[in-house]
């Protein structure tokens, strides 16, 4: 599932409304905040206590979570390395028009290889990507187990899974890491606020 040059009959057309406008507009800058880390290691659970904050404070926010874009969007991918590929390229691509549109993006996605995630920043201008490496051992997001994922991978009824029967590559250079296994909610969650807000 390669990605492919557009036609040559096809011209970028430039909109008259900028990114800088749309800022203007929201009162603040716009960003891709990129959660990875394991499954089960609270990705999902900070981005979302992180929008509740920052939709408080007034901020355009949209999220885009891995599981439920897989009822869309990548509902036709599976989770070969091929398809891990693809899915975090479209999350990426849909994450751009929100920054574009002054936005700011949470994405909480797994993306287990390094490549995927610099692709995925590579989309974006400096400073707009923040990679947030949620941290926390095999061991901890086995034993949470939220979604009993773990269990059916040990019993191999799930196939290349992450952690288990497909590696997981740590981020080399992360803007942020929060290691949930032990920090608690209320102290990772002040952090990346903090970080954040000083970025808006």
């Amino acid at each position: 599932m390669g990605r492919h040059e557009p036609n040559e009959n096809i011209v970028w057309h430039k909109n008259a409304v900028s990114k800088a406008d749309r800022q203007l507009l929201n009162q603040h800058k716009s960003m891709i905040i990129w959660f990875t880390g394991l499954s089960g290691s609270g990705k999902s659970t900070l981005a979302n206590e992180l929008e509740k904050t920052l939709h408080n404070q007034g901020v355009r926010t949209y999220l885009l979570d891995g599981d439920n874009l897989r009822y869309g969007i990548n509902k036709n991918l599976g989770f070969s390395s091929e398809d891990r590929k693809e899915n975090i390229r479209r999350i990426a691509e849909v994450g751009k028009l929100f920054v574009d549109a002054g936005v700011v993006v949470l994405a909480a996605a797994i993306s287990p290889f390094e490549t995927d995630r610099k692709a995925a920043r590579d989309l974006f201008e400096t400073g707009e990507f923040i990679e947030v490496y949620v941290k926390c051992s095999i061991a901890e997001c086995e034993s949470r187990d939220p979604k009993g994922l773990y269990k059916k991978a040990r019993a191999g009824e799930i196939k290349n899974f992450t952690g288990i029967s497909q590696n997981y590559e740590e981020p080399r250079n992360p803007e942020i890491v929060l290691d949930t296994s032990k920090q608690t909610l209320d102290e990772t969650l002040g952090q990346l606020t903090a970080y954040v807000t000083k970025r808006l």
